[in-house]
């Protein structure tokens, strides 16, 4: 998506570590005008998948998600990190390591928002090496429901994480791809 593209390229950053830093406009700071169009971008692509439901991973993911969620007049449902007292002990769980925070989540999801008939649209923020997409995709599977998508705003296509979602047969959608970061420069793909 041009748009989005356009937006990383003026004011993406590249930090240590393989990081972009993009949340002066999609995941601290939002853009709402542009996560906006992103939701209608996602909507009109996956306007005949069938979803029933946005799944995301909370907290960076749940903007876009909302935003895909209004434009496609379906339900969105957050994948907390933590169990908190407000969920019931029916849950779905998978752990995930977070590359930008370097530590280890379990993905807690309850069996009373997700179930087998639900046809889900995974949406995140960003799309690297593919653990939070994988943490995802097994609470989608432990609850017998059906993945029709995962959606990325941002994809960093040097870490391999595409290849991990299409081998379990899902159709992978990124409104920006990272072919390339070095100190500097952004080269999308």
């Amino acid at each position: 998506m041009k748009l989005l593209e356009d937006k990383i390229l003026k004011e993406g950053k590249v930090l240590a570590g393989d990081i972009l830093k993009v949340d002066g406009f999609l995941n601290h700071r939002l853009d709402t005008a542009l996560i906006t169009e992103l939701g209608k971008d996602i909507a009109e692509k996956f306007a005949s998948s069938g979803a029933s439901l946005i799944l995301t991973v909370e907290s960076s993911g749940i903007s876009i998600a909302f935003a895909a969620g209004q434009a496609m007049s379906l339900p969105v449902l957050v994948a907390k990190k933590h169990k908190s007292l407000n969920i019931s002990d029916g849950v779905y769980t998978a752990p995930v390591f977070s590359f930008t925070h370097k530590t280890e989540n379990t993905l807690v999801v309850s069996r009373e928002y997700l179930s087998s008939s639900d046809k889900v649209l995974i949406v995140d923020d960003f799309l690297a090496s593919g653990n939070a997409a994988m943490g995802l995709l097994s609470i989608v599977e432990q609850a017998g429901a059906q993945a029709v998508g995962f959606v990325a705003a941002v994809e960093k296509a040097h870490q391999g994480g595409r290849a991990l979602i299409e081998k379990k047969g899902v159709k992978v959608y990124s409104l920006a791809c990272i072919k390339e970061m070095r100190a500097g420069e952004i080269i999308l793909d």
